[in-house]
């Protein structure tokens, strides 16, 4: 979708602000460019609409050299998203929203409903917010109608110049989430500029990591944490580079324990006798689809307790879905002060899994690591189980 080739931007002064870049960029991809200031990133970003014009080599989008392109013509193709979001402060967040539908030719009622529909995607109703000018607006707020204002035409491509950056860590992490959902949606082909690593590994499909003017490593995510090009990329990425890896290893199914488990009809006395005969101290409560509904404890704690399990399962404070990365299993972990965490199929209504345990998510890291260092699937690797070397050391 997006192509350069040998693309150097040289200025007058001889500052070369990008040189000999060359990079491509499938369709419904989203790569983050990151770096330190003054690398470039954001001189590579303007010069795929043009705001920036090369001084050598091409650059193409979707098979068209682009300096064959009108430059206006151009950027109604692209969608642009910058920090400071730069709506007009004299319209309506459904004006500001249908502004490019507007200069495109479309109808008045057209481009209004366009707007309401991606006020609506972006999380804010346009019935509530629609009418509301920019200053009436949270900063968060202002970002996704920016977002929503760029995606109104439809773009095929988005370009996004830290735009999360002028906001709060706790808005940040709720718009990093919200745009991942969008992208999940729309699927469009995005660059995204950065100087944050941690934003550049949650949000990229791959990450461009610049050095001064050139790019040092591109590649996923977990190979640039996993296996970094140079010293350099190394450096950049940090020490800590194994601990932002679990932002990018999925929990998978293959990495989960089964423990006993009891339905919610169960009478008591039954279930938690079978539980003592097994050693379990345990159980999940299941309904009679399979899905997650709570836990019970399986020693003295209901002893002498009539009825059945409905009646004395206990809430199931942390669970998460399948898929979800292991940095929020930890956290999840962490927060809840929990030896195991339960772990659901989102997309068959609540299904239950299994358990990750805090030796499951070790050992679903260290497969990761090793996959991308034998260039493998994750699910061909073995290790050994942290249990089994605890056990042969304590020998």
């Amino acid at each position: 979708m997006i192509r350069f080739e040998h693309v150097t931007k040289r200025y007058a002064d001889g500052t070369t602000a990008v040189d000999d870049l060359s990079f491509e960029v499938a369709e419904g991809e989203l790569v983050t460019l990151v770096g330190p200031s003054g690398c470039g990133k954001t001189t590579t970003m303007k010069m795929v609409n043009r705001l920036i014009e090369p001084t050598e080599g091409r650059i193409f989008l979707d098979g068209d050299d682009i300096s064959a392109i009108d430059p206006v013509q151009l950027r109604r193709r692209i969608g642009y998203v910058i920090q400071q979001v730069g709506l007009f402060p004299h319209r309506t967040v459904l004006e500001n929203t249908a502004t490019v539908p507007h200069l495109l030719g479309w109808k008045r009622g057209k481009g209004r409903a366009r707007a309401a529909e991606l006020l609506d995607l972006v999380g804010l109703d346009p019935s509530v917010y629609g009418d509301r000018y920019p200053e009436q607006l949270s900063g968060g707020q202002r970002q996704r109608v920016g977002v929503a204002r760029a995606l109104a035409a439809d773009p095929p491509v988005l370009l996004m110049d830290e735009p999360f950056g002028a906001v709060d860590p706790v808005v940040r992490e709720r718009l990093q989430n919200e745009f991942l959902r969008l992208q999940a949606q729309v699927r469009k082909t995005v660059l995204f500029v950065t100087h944050d690593i941690e934003e550049a590994v949650r949000l990229g499909d791959r990450i461009a990591v610049y050095g001064q003017g050139s790019v040092e490593q591109f590649d996923s995510p977990a190979t640039v944490l996993g296996a970094p090009a140079t010293d350099y990329v190394a450096d950049f990425v940090g020490a800590d580079r194994g601990l932002k890896r679990l932002s990018v290893t999925p929990v998978e199914e293959s990495d989960l324990d089964r423990p006993p488990v009891v339905h919610l009809d169960d009478p008591l006395d039954r279930a938690t006798g079978r539980l003592r005969a097994e050693g379990a101290r345990w159980a999940v409560v299941l309904d009679g689809d399979g899905r997650l509904h709570g836990w019970i404890p399986a020693g003295d704690a209901l002893s002498g307790a009539k009825g059945t399990v409905r009646e004395h399962a206990r809430r199931m404070e942390a669970w998460l879905p399948v898929g979800a990365p292991l940095k929020q299993a930890f956290a999840t972990m962490l927060q809840h002060d929990a030896g195991w965490i339960a772990v659901i199929d989102e997309q068959s209504e609540g299904r239950f899994l299994g358990v990750l345990t805090p030796a499951r998510l070790h050992e679903a890291l260290r497969r990761s690591i090793s996959a991308d260092d034998r260039a493998v699937p994750r699910a061909e690797v073995a290790v050994e189980s942290v249990a089994v070397v605890a056990n042969t050391a304590g020998d």
